[in-house]
């Protein structure tokens, strides 16, 4: 038993950058709808989304730093 793991693994730095991408994505596709409905929430859940994304992309760029 590997104690408080509770078998988790992290996340490879690919696996982080591509889901940083996808999310970067998904919060463009949110941002353009919600401009295009005038939904203002839409459109702030898309920015959130691509902030989201940076982060993850950075994030798994700062792990193949320190491999």
């Amino acid at each position: 038993m590997q104690g408080d793991d509770k078998g988790r693994r992290s996340k490879t730095s690919g696996e982080d950058r591509s889901e940083g991408a996808m999310d970067k994505t998904k919060g463009r596709v949110k941002e353009a709808a919600g401009a295009l409905t005038g939904n203002e929430d839409l459109k702030s859940e898309g920015r959130a989304d691509q902030r989201s994304g940076t982060f993850k992309e950075k994030k798994g760029k700062l792990k193949d730093l320190f491999k």
